[in-house]
């Protein structure tokens, strides 16, 4: 009897180590799958499903799997924030398509380049890099040529509804000559612009019985919708003019509410959203305008010249007299009665700051 108790006692090796492995000790942390966890660090348990490189977008679009669209937000959003700058540029600066394009088309062959089109932007105050460039490029080249013609150049660089044709400027670039000189002797100059910039049936009534003429619109290839594609806003023909927004079928309370007009006074306790406020992305990535409660608005309002030379006081912006005078009449010829806004005072700053720069870099 004695020397069964001080003997060995037999216990089972699965139930010793299910307690090894389970049992909490003291000085170590109690981790049962530890060594079932010999594997990378990156190794990812179960089946790896990478998502689809098309969206929604692509398939109702029918795009290409060269164009999908899906995960280039951010890419779409540079280059409408460039386009929308060349196209504000374009329209303060020059009076006609045509003189538009002439200053981008440095060589005079009736085609932009890359190489313009960089020095355009670099003028502008555009300081971009080789891939936005090229992404730039690709987005307004829509027959892949490798060039932007003038159809290509006023659909995505200008806002050709608002620079509409003149007669003058319809034979120059439908019949390659310069209008009518004074001078018998300017006409036998010879002409560098391209004998045919585009078709004569390019050219479209901006109205139907309008006497007013523009450019047709020219859609890129991936903005062709299915022919039996078709939006519930194109079913009730929501169109200017058409059903009104009352008409329309509801189905429940659209979360923004740009179908009732926005108060004039807001209640604090109206959360509603009528289309005013901002998006997610105004939200996470606030403008410093937006931190300081300034708006659109705020720069386009017409002021008065004590209050422009207010503003600049008080953001620092230190002129003298005749400099601030040299400033007003310039920001006062971009509009045609003259009246003068921040934003004009903000290009003309901009436009003898890139001038003083290009004046020092260019060698004595």
């Amino acid at each position: 009897m004695y020397q069964g108790k001080r003997g060995a006692k037999f216990v089972s090796k699965r139930e010793d180590d299910f307690k090894e492995k389970f049992q909490h000790k003291l000085g170590r942390v109690l981790d049962p799958i530890a060594e079932t966890m010999n594997v990378p660090p990156d190794y990812t348990f179960g089946a790896c499903l990478r998502p689809e490189e098309y969206g929604v977008g692509d398939l109702i679009h029918n795009r290409l799997p060269g164009e999908y669209l899906r995960g280039k937000d951010r890419q779409r959003a540079l280059i409408a924030a460039v386009r929308h700058h060349l196209k504000k540029v374009n329209y303060q600066k020059f009076d006609t398509l045509l003189a538009a394009f002439r200053h981008y088309d440095k060589k005079g062959d009736g085609m932009i380049d890359k190489a313009e089109l960089q020095e355009a932007c670099d003028q502008a105050n555009l300081s971009l890099d080789d891939k936005l460039l090229d992404q730039l490029f690709d987005y307004c080249d829509v027959d892949n040529d490798g060039l932007i013609n003038y159809l290509e150049f006023a659909n995505f660089l200008n806002w050709k509804d608002k620079m509409l044709l003149k007669e003058y400027e319809e034979r120059v670039i439908i019949k390659g000559r310069k209008p009518d000189c004074v001078n018998p002797t300017e006409a036998n100059v010879e002409e560098p612009e391209p004998t045919l910039l585009i078709k004569p049936e390019d050219i479209v009534l901006k109205e139907p019985g309008s006497t007013e003429k523009t450019l047709r619109t020219l859609l890129r290839p991936s903005d062709k919708v299915s022919n039996y594609y078709k939006t519930t806003s194109s079913e009730i023909n929501a169109v200017v003019g058409a059903v009104p927004s009352t008409c329309y079928p509801i189905c429940g309370v659209p979360t923004i509410r740009s179908d009732i007009p926005a108060p004039r006074i807001r209640r604090i306790s109206d959360r509603t959203n009528y289309g005013e406020e901002g998006s997610a992305y105004s939200l996470l990535y606030p403008t410093i305008f937006a931190q300081k409660g300034v708006f659109e608005r705020d720069f386009f309002k017409t002021r008065s010249k004590e209050e422009i030379a207010e503003i600049l006081c008080n953001i620092g912006v230190k002129l003298s007299d005749e400099e601030f005078e040299n400033v007003w009449n310039l920001a006062s010829k971009k509009h045609h009665r003259g009246e003068v806004c921040v934003e004009n005072i903000r290009n003309v700053l901009d436009e003898l700051r890139h001038a003083d720069r290009i004046k020092c870099k260019t060698p004595m």
